[in-house]
């Protein structure tokens, strides 16, 4: 099997694991938002990934099955499987290109050790097909089967997201530096270079923490043609223009902003200011992960890079790694540069570069997980290193050994037992196919509003889900979505508001104080916004933004499940008809505790659980705080007190149902043939065992709910 075909079937391989893992349905994070900006063609988050967002439309336009968020889905996972081949390559290939090096350097005797005896070839015509067979493949699905299968990769390369293409890219580029190192002739390296000099820039329209691989592969690339004496001006400019070639897919954004179609979209890049600001991140921050952040140290952050590369990839990749580093210093001098070197100082420099910008608290496992998704980026260059390594300690031992035939076997068998394992440990952790929790917590937000409603959006979760089901699988069409943030933004009524009919806007941008700014743009303020739009119900989604405490003069916030309702402050509070009105808003039956704390699947699940607690922590607040007589506050307490026991005894019928289920306990009794539901109504105390074993007792009193909870196994309470 040559090189090109084992790369194909590798890909193959690894795109049918990520295939049969993928999700169905929208997933967290800033998938909502990448696949809204697609299917409208506007332009998403800075800078833009103006590459991935018309890849995703055509996958959207030309995939004729699934829900628009299945194909973006679909088309990142072959993104990812397409990454596969060209680390397969690149460990394969050098490997190649080292033996061949050391052979030009070597005695006769050494020659004929590395080879068997049987062969009576010359080395210069065995060399290549023999090291093939050789087991080079074996230490290439090492190194991809360690990368492609780590629970980080495999997770976000079958979401929308762009992590995928990335790792594309930085596949393509190590592999090119292979092509590039064995080119013979100056036409072939030139040849290159212009390939590479265009794949550098169109990687740069997708994510740009790649610029720290292209600007160390540009320099390797210039030292090359300096030493051959190859780098003229006129090469130079050639390859700029290559370079400028591979970032056109940029002219999509000034274009989608123009013609302002989109019913979302982000930024106003008609400008070349506007350009630039989207470009740089500058309302981000360039570089830096998020607005405002206090994060971690640098030390802290490349602490916890080391300790979770091990964990993705394991301390015998790690180990791998540093013996690749050490076989290429004591290796022979050879005709060309090394390019473990280049590898290496490719990873050490995105690492420090990435520690020092990465703005977020690591310790907060949310945060943890938006920084993590960005050592992919120098796990795979760990994974090629690993690769290198696992083939040069067999290379070695080969050397020494006897029986080469037994030592070419427990190479392949070594390498199909660590990927093996990987895919043992992660599949059940990234099989996403089941995986409908936010996508039903955005059903949920988006079906218990009113009709008409206007639901002012605040943060990822809610803003990025509900905008996907809203624009892309159009539910509830008749409710408006107005994000917060945005609307500080004075790009955003400017290019917007004519998408959001019905909703008034008495001024060009949302500010705290009104009035006018020198450049003549016209604030307001949450107050003034909810009194010319009071012919519409208003909920904010989730939270509102605390630097505007206008709509306190006029407004109280009830609770509507994870979201809240404005309500004139002169509407009195019915607190049973609140109850009623709220009682039933969302169908949720997500298990608690049971999803990865790092995952915004975690999130949306507490916020619906945290939703059934609302409405009784807001009536026993008003208890609390409200100037009413005793027998108001009385009544305010009962109905707090009430609606908690609810939300306890549900929660305690749901943990004696699992208990069941992790004891394989059939035989079931209750007392008085009640079953558990009826300990949300019985006035009279119910109990309930496991054989003779009492396992419950409940006492309801008088209809006011007080309990007693007792577990018993074996025995033993």
């Amino acid at each position: 099997m040559g090189p090109l075909s084992g790369a194909g079937a590798v890909g193959a391989g690894v795109a049918a694991l990520y295939v049969a893992a993928l999700p169905l349905a929208v997933p967290g994070g800033d998938s909502g938002e990448l696949i809204t900006a697609a299917y409208e063609l506007g332009v998403a988050h800075p800078p833009g990934y103006p590459l991935f967002t018309l890849l995703a439309k055509l996958a959207i336009e030309l995939l004729p099955f699934g829900s628009v968020a299945f194909r973006v889905n679909l088309l990142c996972a072959v993104l990812g499987a397409a990454a596969a081949p060209f680390f397969f390559y690149t460990v394969a290939r050098q490997q190649i290109i080292n033996e061949v090096q050391i052979l030009r350097g070597t005695t006769a005797v050494q020659v004929a050790n590395l080879f068997p005896p049987s062969d009576n070839r010359h080395p210069s015509e065995r060399s290549r097909p023999s090291l093939w067979l050789s087991g080079k493949h074996a230490a290439g699905i090492f190194a991809v089967g360690m990368f492609s299968f780590s629970r980080l990769t495999w997770q976000w390369s079958i979401t929308a997201e762009v992590f995928s293409l990335n790792n594309l890219f930085v596949g393509l580029l190590m592999a090119l530096c292979v092509r590039f190192r064995e080119a013979a002739t100056a036409k072939e390296r030139s040849k290159i270079c212009k390939a590479g000099a265009f794949c550098c820039g169109l990687s740069l329209c997708n994510q740009h923490t790649i610029v720290v691989y292209v600007i160390c592969v540009a320099l390797w690339v210039f030292s090359c043609l300096l030493r051959e004496r190859e780098l003229t001006l006129g090469h130079m400019l050639k390859l700029t223009f290559c370079f400028l070639a591979g970032c056109l897919p940029y002219l999509y954004l000034p274009a989608s902003s123009y013609l302002n179609k989109a019913r979302w979209t982000w930024g106003d890049q008609t400008t070349l200011k506007g350009f630039t600001t989207h470009l740089l991140r500058e309302e981000y921050g360039t570089f830096n992960l998020a607005k405002l952040e206090n994060g971690s140290s640098m030390a802290d952050i490349l602490l916890f890079q080391v300790s979770d590369m091990r964990t993705e990839l394991s301390a015998i990749t790690q180990a791998l790694a540093i013996i690749a580093c050490l076989c290429a210093a004591v290796r022979p001098k050879v005709e060309k540069p090394n390019l473990v070197w280049l590898f290496t100082s490719m990873l050490l420099a995105y690492s420090f570069f990435f520690a020092w910008r990465a703005n977020l608290d690591i310790s907060k496992p949310l945060f943890k997980g938006v920084v993590e998704r960005f050592w992919m980026q120098s796990n795979a260059v760990v994974a090629v290193l690993a690769g290198l390594g696992f083939s040069s300690l067999f290379a070695f031992a080969e050397r020494l050994a006897e029986n080469r035939r037994v030592l070419h076997s427990l190479e392949w068998l070594l390498a199909a037992v660590l990927v093996t394992g990987q895919i043992y440990s992660n599949y059940s952790i990234c099989d996403q196919s089941r995986n409908y929790v936010v996508d039903c917590f955005a059903r949920n937000l988006l079906s218990s509003m009113p009709p008409d409603a206007i639901v002012l959006l605040r943060g990822d979760l809610p803003g990025n889900s509900l905008r996907y089901l809203h624009y892309c699988e159009g539910v509830r069409p008749d409710v408006t979505l107005v994000d917060q943030e945005m609307m500080t933004y004075h790009w955003y009524l400017l290019k917007m508001s004519k998408h959001l009919p019905g909703v008034i806007f008495p001024g060009n941008r949302w500010n705290p104080l009104e009035g006018t700014l020198p450049d003549g743009t016209t604030t307001f303020n949450l107050h003034h916004f909810l009194k010319v739009n009071k012919h519409k119900e208003t909920f904010v989604c989730i939270g509102l933004h605390e630097g505007d405490p206008t709509w306190k003069k006029s407004h109280s916030l009830w609770p509507w499940g994870s979201c809240e309702k404005l309500v004139p402050s002169e509407t009195p509070f019915d607190p049973g008809e609140w109850i009623e009105r709220t009682r039933n808003l969302y169908n949720w039956s997500e298990e608690y505790g049971r999803l990865d704390s790092s995952s915004w699947e975690l999130v949306a699940n507490e916020e619906m659980w945290q939703a059934r607690m609302k409405t009784a922590f807001f009536i026993f607040d008003l208890a609390e705080t409200a100037r009413v007589s005793t027998d108001v506050k009385a009544q305010l307490y009962t109905y707090a007190y009430k609606l908690y026991m609810v939300f306890f005894l549900k929660t305690l019928c749901f943990l004696w149902s699992m208990a069941m289920v992790i004891l394989e306990l059939k035989e079931w009794k209750d007392f008085g043939g009640r079953d558990v539901a009826s300990l949300r109504h019985s006035g009279e105390t119910i109990h309930g065992q496991i054989g003779s074993q009492p396992v419950y007792q409940v006492e309801l009193v008088n209809s006011c709910p007080g309990y007693r909870f007792d577990l018993c196994l074996h025995g033993q309470l």
